[in-house]
């Protein structure tokens, strides 16, 4: 599977980045009980954090892209996680995702189909998850989504 993916990422024109060491008191993954819990994953292109708040001063597209980024370093995370097998990512149970928003904002769920719509091209009907999509008015350094995950993962 992690071929396959690899492949699916080529094809559009992406490629995971390296999983991102924490930034505060908290592990990147945690497994237990056949569930990978994925600590809040912040976006990144170019090497650059991508902030801002959507409807103030990012647009939808911006937020949607963010939260693809998002998504990448979910997967790079869950791959390091799992010892460089995501073969045994079962499915994409839940994602939960945060978008810094201007008091207006409603779009948050457009917002979170970036990181949705990644995980089902990369995982097919096993990507397909529950999902929260939150406006808060702040998120770490500033950055403009974070997603966070729970995955049902096979045993080693």
């Amino acid at each position: 599977m992690t071929a396959a993916i690899d492949a699916k990422l080529a094809e559009l024109g992406l490629t995971l980045p390296e999983a991102a060491a924490p930034v505060a008191a908290y592990v990147p993954a945690v497994e237990a009980g056949g569930l990978l819990h994925v600590s809040g994953q912040l976006p990144f292109k170019d090497g650059a954090l991508m902030t801002g708040r959507l409807g103030e001063d990012r647009e939808l597209e911006f937020g949607a892209e963010a939260a693809q980024r998002c998504a990448l370093m979910l997967v790079a995370q869950i791959k390091k996680a799992l010892g460089g097998d995501l073969g045994r990512v079962e499915r994409i149970v839940k994602l939960g995702v945060f978008v810094n928003s201007a008091a207006g904002f409603t779009d948050q769920p457009k917002v979170a189909n970036g990181a949705s719509e990644l995980m089902q091209a990369l995982f097919g009907e096993a990507g397909r998850h529950a999902r929260s999509a939150v406006g808060v008015p702040a998120l770490p350094l500033g950055a403009a989504v974070e997603v966070d995950a729970i995955v049902a993962v096979r045993p080693a």
